[in-house]
């Protein structure tokens, strides 16, 4: 489960999945009373890694109170964050709440990439100096890096910082034009044959990198690793990936993925704005089992266009966020994808 804490976040980033960072969204974050109903409701029904996401989540000042509840009732905890917050106690204090991982992003291998699209000047190097922080105090990092036409041929470089940096792994995200993200698809989202290739260099990667490698809001990165006979890269432990047991599979949002506003809605992921319950008027377990959307997400026998038709829909199934935001419909076919479906029931 992917939280939301707080709308609040010191960045305006280009690509962000919200429209609305200021403080008057905040106000209507979850209060600690709400929020520990929504952790120990959680818990009662399954263990899932819990993601203490944004926003900025160091905004929001129960957070270390709430991380608590959360191993209290044996969840394990990650946090998602831009490091701008993170000095040398803040580390310190990160690693004392037993926050498994911390992914810091990195949307570009040098500081003209990664300002240019965060929207403040030195965010890259403090985004640099949090995962030395972080790795000093004992704390496995993770950094995440948005794919877009801005550091398209910087993945290597990405890459090969997060091993200087002894991250544990780096994650790549494919652009989803949502929020301030939609505002700048045009300019900076990737054609599909452009897709094809990045995600074709990313697999390259994550054969010889010693990091966890590998591609998230683009599921045909599974589709093109069973084409080259290669399996995803298992050398790290995913602290914010999938369940533990869950077979690698491209989109997981409503299977093995939700994410939770920070005013309580409950949607598939955080880039699809179709809202499948809310968490203060529904306990998990009722919203996990029972959702109309989450039922539409788990059968993909629902999915129109050719990702209905491929062979691959299993392993893939396309992104049901960037397939709403090209046709409305989230269970349409993914537009970034370049593959033609051979036959049903092959690959």
């Amino acid at each position: 489960m992917f939280w939301e804490t707080t709308s609040r976040c010191n960045l305006r980033c280009a690509h962000c999945r919200r429209l609305d960072t200021a403080d008057e969204a905040a106000a209507a974050d979850l209060s600690t009373t709400q929020a520990q109903a929504m952790i120990e409701s959680l818990a009662a029904f399954a263990s899932p890694i819990l993601v203490f996401s944004g926003g900025e989540p160091l905004m929001r000042p129960d957070l270390f109170e709430l991380a608590a509840v959360a191993r209290e009732r044996g969840l394990p905890i990650a946090l998602a964050s831009n490091g701008a917050l993170v000095d040398e106690s803040m580390a310190r204090r990160i690693h004392a709440a037993g926050f498994q991982r911390v992914s810091i992003s990195l949307d570009g291998a040098d500081a003209a990439t990664h300002d240019g699209l965060r929207g403040l000047d030195g965010s890259f190097d403090a985004a640099v100096a949090a995962l030395k922080r972080l790795r000093a105090a004992g704390v496995a990092t993770q950094i995440n890096c948005t794919i877009a036409r801005h550091d398209m041929t910087q993945l290597p470089e990405v890459v090969a910082l997060g091993e200087r940096l002894g991250a544990t792994a780096v994650h790549f995200f494919l652009l989803v034009p949502v929020g301030c993200g939609e505002q700048i698809a045009e300019a900076m989202m990737l054609s599909p044959r452009e897709v094809e290739d990045a995600l074709g260099r990313l697999a390259d990667l994550a054969e010889t990198s010693a990091l966890h490698v590998k591609a998230t809001c683009a599921p045909q990165y599974y589709r093109i690793l069973r084409q080259r006979g290669s399996k995803p890269s298992g050398r790290a432990a995913d602290a914010a990936g999938p369940a533990k047991g869950t077979a690698a599979k491209g989109c997981l949002a409503g299977t093995a993925v939700c994410f939770v506003s920070h005013r309580g809605e409950v949607f598939g992921c955080g880039y699809l704005p179709v809202v499948a319950g809310d968490v203060t008027r529904q306990s998990f377990e009722t919203l996990w089992r029972d959702s109309e959307v989450f039922r539409k997400l788990r059968d993909p026998a629902a999915l129109r266009g050719k990702c209905g038709r491929c062979e691959y829909v299993g392993l893939c199934g396309g992104c049901r966020a960037r397939a709403y935001y090209a046709f409305g419909d989230f269970l349409a076919e993914e537009p970034a994808c370049i593959y033609q479906p051979v036959t049903a029931g092959e690959g």
